[in-house]
């Protein structure tokens, strides 16, 4: 089975999508599959490399003003179960623990900045929506591995000058493109250094590549080979997703009980259509 991003709605969904693959033997995937992209598999060479040293900090913002400019139905946005936490975390979330790990803890605050929503899309044009869910939250992630994360989803600003990711290491700063896409420049600038540089990519899917994830779980189901979309990371993110919402509605920390592995580097050298050497 392959999913769609989120995994579900809810823990209680989640787990029991996890156990119904496992008592019946079968595996679980799910998206975003991006961070398997060039981007985010260039960002994890060089952390794995230990070229950024330890570390210590790391930063993700997406913030936009929402969908009601441009979809034509964007009613699900604003509904329990939409807002940019469950829209576009997964992409940002997903990204992060492929770099540094699964998350420990979480500290959240949230707003809906804007009772209504009023559709600009032809079709609909003038009809108001009603928002039904935060849409701005503002968190510091915690990771197993003690990196402490600022993370900011928006549907509430026109525009901003923020890095979608940035990695703070001992050694330097990682800074990376938007990881809803696959590719995109990846920019270092050492501790030794007083410029930025661009890195070559890598590793191959620059362009856009969705479904490499469920191609990965194909071929890992014939090599007997842990896959890379898998859905431990899945609940996982979605674990977070809730955390996040439970820290801002009841003003407290709020620890995540789940875990999963880092999934396994994507060989370098990859043409097109390849997941495996």
């Amino acid at each position: 089975m392959y999913s769609e991003k989120p995994l579900a709605l809810n823990r209680d969904e989640g787990r029991r999508l996890l156990e119904a693959a496992r008592s019946r033997n079968v595996r679980l995937g799910c998206a975003p599959d991006t961070f398997m992209g060039a981007a985010l598999q260039t960002a994890r060479r060089v952390l794995d490399a230990g070229e950024l040293g330890r570390p210590v900090a790391a930063a993700a913002f997406m913030l936009c003003r929402g969908h009601e400019s441009w979809h034509p139905s964007p009613d699900f946005f604003y509904q329990a179960g939409g807002g940019p936490v469950f829209d576009m975390g997964p992409y940002y979330l997903a990204a992060l623990v492929s770099l540094l790990g699964p998350v420990s803890r979480v500290t959240a605050m949230a707003q809906t900045s804007f009772p209504e929503r009023v559709i600009t899309t032809e079709a609909r044009k003038g009809e108001k929506i009603a928002v039904q869910t935060p849409t701005h939250v503002a968190a510091l992630l915690q990771f197993a591995c003690e990196t402490t994360c600022t993370f900011t989803m928006s549907f509430d600003v026109w525009d901003h000058q923020l890095p979608p990711i940035e990695v703070y290491g001992v050694d330097g700063t990682l800074s990376l493109p938007d990881p809803n896409n696959f590719g995109g420049a990846v920019r270092m600038r050492p501790a030794t250094g007083k410029t930025w540089r661009r890195l070559n990519a890598t590793h191959g899917y620059e362009d856009n590549s969705r479904g490499v994830g469920l191609a990965d779980m194909a071929r890992a189901i014939q090599s007997g080979r842990p896959h890379r979309a898998s859905g431990e990371m899945a609940f996982h993110v979605l674990d977070v997703t809730q955390a996040l919402y439970e820290s801002a509605e009841q003003g407290r920390h709020v620890d995540v009980a789940s875990r999963c592995e880092k999934p396994d580097r994507m060989p370098q050298g990859l043409s097109f259509g390849q997941v495996e050497d």
